[in-house]
């Protein structure tokens, strides 16, 4: 039994159509949910096992890509389809950790915040100053992790997009016509 073979199809062409939706949507809810207190209550854990499911499957999908690329012809576009192939894992990494992390950050506080007393109003003789730094560090965090969904959340796409486009070439480049037969 060949792991890499499905009923005779390569695994790869039916993994990557999976890699190619689920990168920009892990991206899009990994931003949302750094972005948008409703989204990440809607989202909730689903960020992190997306990006769970994204450090899995991109390189059982590589995987695959390899034995396959072993079984074609080697052309200039197999190549580069190859070597783009192999650059998107960092990106995908780095995804799937961002979104399990924003999970983790989001949930910890949430859990924080409704196991902390709350006060109704501030007595005069208490100073209020231990708050400010609280709340400017999960304000600084926020950002960071919106900046950091749209850098890596971007580049991941970017590389998604390139990797699919390369491969397309490599597929059907020279096999069709623009006028019907």
């Amino acid at each position: 039994m060949d792991l890499f073979n499905v009923n005779g199809l390569p695994l790869h062409a039916l993994l990557v159509h999976v890699v190619v939706v689920l990168v920009p949507v892990t991206a899009l809810c990994v931003l949302l949910a750094a972005a948008w207190p409703t989204a990440r209550r809607r989202l909730g854990i689903l960020i992190a096992l997306m990006g769970l499911v994204l450090i899995g499957l991109v390189p059982l999908t590589m995987a695959a890509g390899q034995w396959l690329k072993e079984r074609v012809f080697r052309t200039p576009l197999i190549e580069t389809h190859a070597d783009l192939g192999n650059a998107l894992w960092p990106w995908s990494l780095a995804l799937g950790l961002l979104g399990i992390g924003t999970w983790l950050w989001y949930f910890l506080a949430d859990r924080r915040a409704r196991s902390e007393p709350q006060q109704s109003e501030p007595q005069a003789s208490e100073p209020q100053q231990s708050e400010a730094p609280r709340s400017g560090g999960r304000r600084a965090v926020a950002i960071i992790l919106v900046l950091l969904a749209i850098g890596i959340g971007g580049m991941a796409t970017y590389q998604t997009v390139l990797i699919g486009e390369s491969g397309s070439r490599a597929i059907w480049e020279g096999l069709f016509t623009e006028n019907p037969r």
